[in-house]
């Protein structure tokens, strides 16, 4: 006995009593029977059981998808929950590859550290971005300064909380002398070199005004990469001062007004503002494990701990 059919939906397709749509395909009609709990596919000649898991319908698109990468903490210090190149690579790798987001946004909380590996992460996010053609968007937490704003310039925008500490777009190099404590104690250093300069700035001896010279050739040069960096980024909207290259640190409003950030704004509000209300989110970063290795590696992760705070501690963070 036939069944009575009619026009139902947005496309438009056939429903027959009893529950039957017939759906248009390239050679053939596919029938679909609505069961309790899953989903019964039949096409002539063959059966395609779905059962609990979802059917994927081309023309039923799912709201854009924004990977959100967690940068936090110094830059290339030892320890294992530091940034690195190596440490970030597969974690920047699946965030710009898995589901095909729209837009990667940065969530970065760091005071800086190495210019290497700064400018190493700074230019694997710059290659993925332009491979795979999605937009980078920074934001930045407490601070981003040094090199940890090295890591937001890599990002096409830079967003920030009123209150974010900014800059920095500088080097620092700092030691400590113990060579009159030594002397104090009645120990004598001992070096052996070939090579002038094989024992440049030595802590145990007194320093050399020509071990100086030759530091600040080498902070002189790698402050100009930073500032070119930073220069290319943000281009035309970056304002005139003096001040901007000095290592100087300013708050969001200020660093706006200066060009080195695009505006006041957090991830969320910001990615709906341009993704829609219904924007997916999906999580990228360094995992921690509960337990370190014992021994020696507790000692270094708790050195690299004082360490790190006090690069924070610059701040007043």
């Amino acid at each position: 006995m036939a069944s009575a059919c009619s026009v139902r939906g947005p496309l438009l397709f056939p429903v027959c009593s009893g529950g039957v749509a017939i759906l248009p395909a390239t050679a053939r009609f596919l029938h679909f029977r609505e069961f309790p709990r899953a989903g019964h596919l039949v096409s002539p000649g063959a059966g395609l059981y779905i059962g609990a898991m979802r059917f994927h319908l081309p023309f039923l698109k799912r709201p854009p998808l924004v990977a959100v990468v967690r940068l936090n903490g110094a830059i290339g210090m030892p320890g294992r929950g530091s940034l690195s190149d190596a440490a970030l690579a597969p974690v920047l790798e699946r965030a710009f590859r898995k589901g095909k987001p729209a837009a990667v946004a940065l969530e970065i909380n760091s005071p800086g550290g190495s210019p290497v590996q700064s400018s190493l992460i700074g230019a694997r996010i710059r290659a993925l971005s332009e491979e795979l053609n999605v937009p980078v968007y920074a934001f930045v937490e407490d601070v981003a300064a040094s090199g940890g704003y090295w890591l937001a310039a890599a990002a096409d925008e830079i967003w920030a909380d009123a209150s974010s500490v900014l800059g920095s777009v500088g080097v620092i190099s700092s030691g400590f002398g113990a060579h009159v404590f030594l002397a104090r104690q009645g120990v004598e250093r001992r070096v052996h070199t070939a090579g002038e300069s094989k024992s440049m700035l030595d802590p145990f001896r007194p320093e050399n005004p020509e071990d100086v010279k030759r530091l600040k050739v080498i902070l002189n040069d790698i402050h100009a990469n930073f500032i070119d960096h930073v220069t290319e980024r943000r281009g035309g909207k970056l304002h005139s001062d003096e001040n901007l290259f000095t290592g100087e640190v300013w708050l969001a409003r200020r660093a706006e007004e200066l060009g080195l950030i695009d505006g006041i704004g957090h991830l969320k509000s910001k990615m709906q503002e341009r993704y829609g209300e219904k924007v997916r989110f999906r999580r990228y970063g360094l995992k921690k494990p509960l337990l370190s290795r014992f021994g020696l590696q507790i000692a270094q992760d708790a050195l690299a701990g004082i360490e790190e705070r006090a690069e924070f501690a610059r701040f007043g963070l």
